[in-house]
């Protein structure tokens, strides 16, 4: 049992090494981390901008970075989920058009160690990304501005666990319908979970119960929305902060579709790791059944 533990591990370590150096290979990859580095550089220069012409002294000011910088993570959140799913979508199913998937399982590889192999590669590449660029950017905030969110490390690693989610939603696609198809509908998904988070917010702030149960419901069928709202914590000023700011402002602030007044609860949380581990499952189960 234990050899055969061993085996499938070894198969599933060697096809993510593959898919890994495929990845570095691939222009897009080396195209989005030169576009990551424009934006880091031109976004750093507009807050340097806004610090020359208005002076960052007051807390509404902070408040007002902080917002800025949530928007801009929000921008890389779209890019990392279009980045998972344009590298999760034609994962399985271009090999399987193109008869590459016969000649890999003619080998002692079975299905499942292909997909898994695939999901590890792909998600070490999202990773690397999420954290570089995210950590990237609120360090050059940082320092034109010295604004500092209460965890970045933190926001970097929601970011990184949203990606994984997505790369999760596209390999599922990727075992039934083509790379186009499942890459769409994995976007669509994406930005209604995000709409729906929306909504249940408003739900909040009106204290309608009609709308604040589409969180909820929302959030079980992908839980990406709640891996951002982590994201969005984790970049917002400390509570000692937010609490001296105080009048209008602030009040205009915690209203924001930006903003998240708490973490994530550990329930949705392991909710988001079960989902993976579920969504990976079938997968598997998926492939195992598909004449190829």
């Amino acid at each position: 049992m234990t050899g055969v533990v061993a085996t499938s591990l070894a198969n599933v370590l060697s096809v993510a090494r593959l898919t890994l150096r495929e990845a570095l290979r691939r222009r897009l990859l080396w195209a989005l981390v030169g576009l990551t580095v424009a934006i880091v550089a031109i976004t750093g220069w507009g807050f340097q901008r806004i610090a020359e012409l208005s002076p960052i002294g007051g807390s509404q000011e902070l408040l007002g970075l902080s917002q800025l910088l949530v928007m801009i993570a929000f921008m890389f959140s779209f890019v990392l989920a279009m980045t998972a799913v344009f590298a999760g979508g034609p994962a399985i199913a271009e090999e399987i058009e193109s008869g590459q998937a016969l000649a890999l399982l003619a080998r002692p590889l079975r299905r499942g160690e292909l997909l898994l192999g695939k999901w590890v590669g792909l998600a070490l590449v999202l990773v690397a990304y999420a954290f570089a660029a995210g950590l990237a950017e609120v360090g050059v905030v940082a320092a034109v501005t010295s604004y500092a969110p209460q965890d970045p490390l933190g926001a970097a690693g929601f970011l990184a666990a949203e990606g994984l989610v997505l790369l999760t939603l596209a390999l599922v696609f990727s075992t039934r319908i083509g790379p186009v198809a499942g890459g769409a509908i994995a976007v669509v998904l994406f930005g209604l979970e995000w709409m729906a988070g929306i909504m249940a917010g408003v739900g909040e702030i009106l204290n309608n119960d009609g709308l604040r149960a589409i969180g909820p419901i929302s959030r079980l069928i992908l839980p990406s929305d709640v891996l951002w709202r982590g994201a969005m914590f984790g970049l917002e000023p400390p509570a000692d902060l937010l609490a001296a700011a105080g009048g209008p402002g602030a009040a205009v602030f915690r209203v924001s579709p930006f903003f998240a007044a708490a973490p994530p609860d550990a329930i949705w949380l392991g909710w988001a790791i079960a989902w993976v581990v579920l969504a990976l499952g079938g997968a598997v189960l998926l492939l195992r059944r598909r004449e190829l």
